[in-house]
């Protein structure tokens, strides 16, 4: 089945900001998606599109993006009379239309919008869930497994206000039995901080951040993780739930060095840190708290300091690159051959089509790495990431706290799937990080 329309326009994202939706229509109907805009990008990603009209929008307008589908991506796409279920096909076709390396003529926004529409069009005509056509795209082994919920429960860096450097705290309740278990704990330790901060910051710590989470005026992850950690305790999940993070390390490194007071425009430089005193920080904290997890720890092209980490460390604890990697498989390759990272972030709007994106679980999988799939801090209410992560099999993602209707619309889509798996998933729980290995 071919595709018979391709329209596009601006939507608004959960900070306020235009994004492209895409609709695309086959003779089963109309296939709609959203596309997701982060807030601390790898400056390797590929490009989003913004138009830069200061007098709309502060510059971050995507009326470019939008021509761009309606006049360039979708007149060449229809005349091409390509298979909607020919996912590769469609995505090589308009990598090729866009020509660059980065996506920048056309925009990363632009092509993935129709990439991941055509993709729900073809799980229509295939009559299957978005989450089985995904794992035939990739030749996911079954069981089907089910993820632990990595839920940013805390939230700091440019994600909120304080002075607390370090970008995420997420509870990870790799002891329960079920995702639906899992998804309960995660709510009943998040409404227990929340009170836990309101207590003792006062009523405006209650206040979130741009994924959900608590955003206390806290100073340092040490105060940040007591703080979770009660909680933990107050709702009785010690031993169930560990934490991951993930302090965005590329957001405050400067002049080669790590500075933890980077919301403070007059930083004392003598207490910045090199990447051999961070990594000292974080081993500290994995021995004083249950980490299980830790993202970008180093920044984007520190590459020495995420392999002297790894030699410093438990080989099988997950480190996981992100703006390292950003999704693309020439970073991905050289990640593994320096040993810097053990797992992947996967977010498909660094890459910018789907077929990239599988083949970028690919190559991680191939090396024994984890994945972890992603949303962005700029979410929308489409639940893409939800099926795409049950049909790679990754076993874990995150997409923010139990709270703002566009993180919990991802939460309920794996919950439906859940049910309609029941007997036929198995949770990933402590093997998360394994998960295509269960």
């Amino acid at each position: 089945m071919t595709i018979q329309k391709i329209f596009a326009r601006y939507v608004y994202d959960s900070r306020g900001n235009p994004t492209v939706e895409v609709d695309l229509h086959t003779e089963n109907g109309l296939f709609r998606s959203i596309v997701p805009s982060g807030a601390s990008t790898g400056v390797h990603e590929a490009l989003e599109l913004r138009d830069g009209d200061m007098t709309k929008w502060q510059g971050k307008g995507v009326l470019k993006a939008v021509s761009n589908v309606n006049n360039i991506i979708a007149p060449a796409l229809i005349k091409a009379n390509l298979d909607v279920k020919d996912q590769e096909a469609i995505d090589n076709f308009m990598i090729k239309l866009d020509g660059t390396p980065n996506k920048s003529k056309l925009g990363a926004n632009a092509i993935l919008g129709v990439s991941l529409a055509s993709s729900k069009a073809a799980a229509a005509e295939k009559g299957i869930p978005l989450y089985a056509y995904i794992a035939s795209l990739s030749n996911t082994p079954k069981p089907y497994v089910l993820p632990v919920p990595f839920q940013n429960v805390l939230n700091g860096g440019t994600h909120a206000g304080g002075a607390l450097a370090f970008q995420e705290f997420m509870l990870a309740p790799i002891g329960a039995p079920t995702f639906s278990e899992a998804l309960r704990i995660n709510s009943e330790i998040y409404h227990i901080l929340k009170s836990l901060a309101k207590k003792k910051y006062g009523q405006s710590a209650g206040n979130v951040g741009d994924e959900g989470g608590v955003a206390p005026n806290i100073n340092t992850p040490r105060e940040a993780l007591d703080l979770v950690c009660a909680a933990i305790k107050q709702a009785g999940y010690e031993g169930i739930v560990g934490i991951g993070i993930d302090p965005a390390s590329s957001e405050f490194f400067k002049d080669g060095k790590y500075d933890l007071d980077f919301k403070n425009p007059n930083s004392d430089k003598s207490k910045w840190l090199t990447g051999t005193q961070l990594a000292s920080l974080y081993i500290e904290l994995m021995k004083e708290y249950p980490i299980v997890l830790l993202e970008d720890p180093f920044a984007e092209d520190d590459w020495e300091s995420w392999t002297h980490f790894r030699t410093l460390i438990d080989p099988n604890f997950p480190i996981v690159g992100d703006d390292l990697t950003v999704t693309n498989t020439i970073r991905i390759q050289k990640a593994i051959k320096e040993n810097c990272a053990n797992s992947l972030l996967l977010k498909v709007n660094q890459i910018g089509t789907l077929t990239e994106s599988l083949n970028a679980a690919k190559l991680a999988y191939s090396a024994g790495w984890g994945i972890l799939v992603s949303h962005r801090s700029g979410e929308t209410e489409d639940t893409y990431i939800a099926d795409l992560t049950v049909g790679l099999r990754t076993g874990h993602i995150k997409s923010g706290a139990p709270a703002r209707s566009e993180r919990l619309a991802k939460w309920n889509q794996i919950l439906r799937i859940e049910e309609e798996l029941k007997g036929k998933a198995i949770y990933a729980g402590k093997n998360f990080h394994k998960s295509l290995q269960i």
